[in-house]
């Protein structure tokens, strides 16, 4: 999902909408950012960055405190869909998982296809934008789901993995810190 608590909150609060925001406690002095909106991403403004920090980069950031409630409410609707693709489902967090759709059980007959159905999904019915990236080996769709964000699709097919991870930097390799 993307920026899926700002974009929760820009969702559902209109007031927000198109403006930086930060989930996070907006009073609490070693607070961290939760989530920031693609705005608030213009800024600097990244999730686990320190509240003060990200305030200072952009001073009219809009600071909303977190609605887990409401955000595993959502989950649990976007997992609902997911499971009507495949049941080979691996979370990673609330928002993020790997899915093996091998056994494709709306028979779409590629792993691209079922991408593309499910954004356009989420965006009709939860109202939210999903970037997906589709390959042969989780590690390399876990980089390509980052490769067009927001709302986008990045295939990697496999004789092109070697020359599609290459010449990335280092600090993009999910997993290595």
């Amino acid at each position: 999902m993307d920026a899926f608590f700002a974009s929760i909150e820009q969702r559902d609060r209109p007031e927000l909408w198109g403006r930086p925001v930060a989930v996070g406690h907006p009073t609490a002095s070693r607070s961290v950012v939760a989530a920031a909106s693609y705005e608030a991403r213009t800024y600097g403004v990244k999730s686990a960055m320190p509240m003060a920090r990200a305030k200072r980069l952009c001073p009219h950031l809009l600071v909303v405190r977190p609605d887990m409630a409401r955000y595993r409410a959502v989950s649990a609707k976007l997992r609902a869909i997911l499971l009507e693709y495949t049941e080979a489902i691996e979370p990673l967090s609330m928002d993020e998982c790997y899915m093996d759709v091998t056994t494709d059980l709306k028979g779409i007959g590629s792993a691209t296809w079922v991408a593309q159905e499910l954004r356009e999904r989420v965006r009709d019915e939860l109202g939210l934008t999903a970037s997906a990236g589709v390959s042969s080996l989780k590690f390399v769709a876990k980089l390509a789901s980052d490769e067009n964000k927001p709302d986008g699709l990045c295939v990697v097919v496999p004789e092109r993995v070697l020359e599609y991870i290459h010449p990335l930097p280092v600090e993009r390799l999910w997993g290595v810190g």
